[in-house]
């Protein structure tokens, strides 16, 4: 028996969630709904602009695939993260907090620099639009990704954010070749649509031979695919993938377990922040497969997890949260 369940590696960033007007992103010239990609000066012209609204900032350790392994071990599975944070006060919040989560954190020493920070920033719509200056995430390499600890998981999870740089893309690939010749099955997240469109190239390097499960939503799915609908997304999907789950919102989810391909009903939901909804449904589905369940009870598991994720502010539910769904679902 293998000592982890998970081991989840990603940016390590933290997460700084705000509410924001239309008018602001207009103002300020954000693209909305989407990830961009900024530098240090850029993200503290924002941040000066919200400390001068009085804006309420909400701060936590994140990153796409750091949400998912949290959520993970908050079911109650084993996990392990890796990221590269610096030795500054954000980097030893993300992991204190990281810590506090029951994550094993790698034991490398934090290096000079700037820890990354995401700023998310939501509208009176529900939808996120983030900012993300990468700090030392960008340089991500061989040294955080601890050998022993992989070796020792039964699931390897990826982010697809890593793979917009090459070299981070060629870390990511050495550490999934570990994987795959150690008997551990690896899991990708797309990530967002312009990760799966424009470093496709980069995905498809990581993927290999084939990979034991991808994650994404219905954008993310065409266009790593190259689709108009999602039966051809699907069957394109079949090739890189022994298994996979597409997300729909509230229209739940179409999840193919290497033998069928059944939808998971979508839970009603009062939107009020949309944030994690993704990173939440990988982290529950995760913990639910490497638990011994079914696909399809993980996707439900998921799809209830990811509706109360975006019916409150910030990207994680709280313990009692967590205690009302495992109860629910006789966890």
């Amino acid at each position: 028996m293998k000592k982890y369940q998970l081991y989840g590696v990603g940016a390590a960033l933290v997460d700084t969630e705000v509410v924001v007007s239309d008018a602001f992103l207009e103002q300020y010239r954000i693209d909305k709904g989407v990830m961009t990609l900024v530098d240090q000066p850029r993200q503290a012209e924002l941040l000066q602009a919200l400390s001068a609204e009085h804006a309420h900032l909400m701060h936590k350790c994140g990153g796409s695939a750091c949400n998912s392994t949290v959520a993970a071990a908050s079911f109650g599975a084993s996990t392990f993260f890796s990221g590269r944070v610096a030795d500054d006060e954000d980097g030893r919040h993300f992991v204190s907090d990281l810590t506090e989560a029951g994550v094993k954190f790698h034991s490398v020493e934090a290096e000079s620099g700037v820890t990354g920070k995401c700023l998310v920033m939501v509208t009176d719509d529900a939808e996120r639009t983030m900012n993300t200056y990468l700090g030392a995430s960008e340089n991500l390499t061989e040294r955080e990704i601890d050998q022993s600890a992989l070796i020792n998981s039964e699931w390897f999870y990826i982010e697809g954010y890593l793979l917009t740089d090459d070299t981070r893309a060629a870390v990511i690939e050495d550490a999934v070749a570990t994987a795959k010749a150690n008997g551990v099955k690896v899991a990708l997240s797309l990530s967002d649509p312009f990760v799966a469109q424009l470093f496709a190239d980069n995905l498809r390097a990581v993927i290999g031979d084939g990979i034991d499960l991808i994650f994404c939503n219905k954008e993310e799915a065409l266009a790593f695919t190259d689709t108009e609908n999602t039966d051809d997304a699907c069957e394109i999907l079949r090739d890189y993938a022994k298994t996979f789950a597409i997300t729909e919102g509230a229209k739940g989810a179409i999840v193919f377990d290497g033998k069928d391909t059944p939808r998971a009903q979508g839970v009603a939901a009062d939107a009020v922040d949309t944030n994690g909804a993704g990173d939440m449904f990988a982290g529950a589905f995760l913990y639910a497969i490497t638990s011994g369940r079914s696909y399809g009870w993980a996707a439900e598991l998921a799809n209830k997890s990811a509706a109360r994720v975006v019916e409150r502010f910030g990207p994680r539910l709280d313990t009692v949260e967590f205690a009302s769904i495992r109860q629910q679902f006789g966890i």
